[in-house]
């Protein structure tokens, strides 16, 4: 028989072993994001498994981890061949997390979340760049020196509005760069609602704020310990380059609606959160918030607008997050989209739950929301 083994020494690689010497029961870790003591993400091979066997897997220090409530109700993803994932049997006991499969093959992939890797994402951007209307604007360098491609989809004549739509700020939330090949997906596309969108706006993307952060299996911060949607007051060229990045090429091009696409850990469903905190919020902002809910709610069952963050008091917003800080910078309509780790309670998946492929179909009802507005946001 093949000893079991567990390996994570690759693109988004996070786990420690413990103990592997019981397939009923392996004993495992989240590490640490470097420089910080923020963990969450996990993303683990398990080798050596016997088909028809339950394997059980525990995460010991699940319950010590930066969102430990978001355990509750939340099934870890799967995988045979890295391309298809599915849900597993999971429970937290309040300490560790807990999850199981009746495996098929001798071996198999277990995450966080369906992850987006970085060879898929340099697929990604060389496709768009072949994409009539699509240029490469400027290219950004993360602490370590990875490529942070600035995509403009449009010609960028005088007059026209420009979106922005940036992802994966915290780069464990892969759905968010999964939301951005469905961006990409629906330019290629290049149907007769987004032509009218392209019309009137130019599309402004950065499908991946936290290269270092991703590769290295990080929940939270890029390679230097910071999380970059904390950092757009202070941003520098050493510690926070990626955020520096885009507010440099957002002050040189402008913003007329600024998109942050997020995960969240705990609450199971997909919603925006906006600026109404920031001292230069005005009816008009607020009126473009409404609009941007009440239309997309109407274009897919998997938007709402009840749940989600609590509103900030007038005057009380955190302008260190991007949102914030672009929309008082820019007086723009400034959202951030979040979408779940867990099922999405307003219409569940039991097989997949939310999914790579339900955070593409999203973009593309983001764009139809915007294409609607877009006259509207100035």
């Amino acid at each position: 028989m093949t000893a079991l083994s567990i390996d994570c020494d690759f693109d988004s690689g996070n786990i420690l072993v413990r103990d592997a010497s019981h397939p009923a029961q392996v004993r495992l870790a989240i590490r640490n994001d470097t420089c910080s003591g923020h963990f969450q993400w996990f993303h683990f091979k398990a080798s050596g498994l016997t088909p028809g066997q339950t394997h059980a897997f525990v995460l010991e220090n699940a319950g010590e981890s930066s969102y430990n409530k978001a355990w509750d109700g939340y099934q870890a993803v799967a995988s045979y061949d890295q391309q298809n994932w599915f849900r597993v049997p999971s429970h937290f006991d309040g300490k560790a997390l807990h999850f199981s499969l009746q495996v098929r093959e001798t071996q198999a992939w277990f995450a966080y979340f369906e992850p987006y890797s970085r060879a898929r994402h340099n697929q990604l951007i060389e496709r768009a760049r072949q994409l009539p209307g699509v240029s490469l604007l400027a290219t950004g360098r993360s602490v370590e020196g990875r490529d942070i491609p600035l995509l403009r989809v449009g010609d960028g004549a005088p007059g026209k509005r420009k979106v922005w739509i940036i992802a994966q700020q915290h780069p464990g939330e892969h759905m968010a760069e999964w939301f951005m090949e469905g961006v990409i997906d629906r330019v290629e596309q290049n149907d007769a609602t987004l032509q009218r969108l392209l019309a009137a706006a130019d599309l402004y993307l950065i499908a991946n704020m936290n290269p270092d952060g991703a590769f290295r299996g990080h929940l939270r911060t890029n390679a230097r310990g910071h999380d970059l949607n904390r950092a757009w007051q202070n941003a520098s060229a050493d510690q926070t380059p990626e955020v520096l990045f885009a507010q440099q090429q957002m002050k040189l091009y402008g913003v007329d609606l600024f998109l942050d696409a997020h995960g969240d850990e705990e609450i199971p469903h997909v919603f925006t959160a906006a600026c109404e905190g920031n001292p230069g919020y005005t009816p008009r902002i607020a009126a473009l918030e409404e609009r941007f809910r009440t239309t997309l709610c109407g274009l897919t069952r998997d938007f709402q607008d009840v749940h989600g963050y609590p509103r900030n008091a007038p005057g009380e917003a955190n302008l260190t997050l991007a949102c914030n800080a672009v929309g008082q910078a820019h007086d723009c309509l400034s959202l951030t989209l979040e979408m779940p780790f867990k099922d999405h309670d307003d219409a569940p998946d039991a097989v997949t739950g939310w999914s790579g492929k339900r955070s593409k179909a999203l973009a593309s009802s983001v764009l139809d929301a915007i294409g609607q507005m877009v006259h509207e946001l100035r």
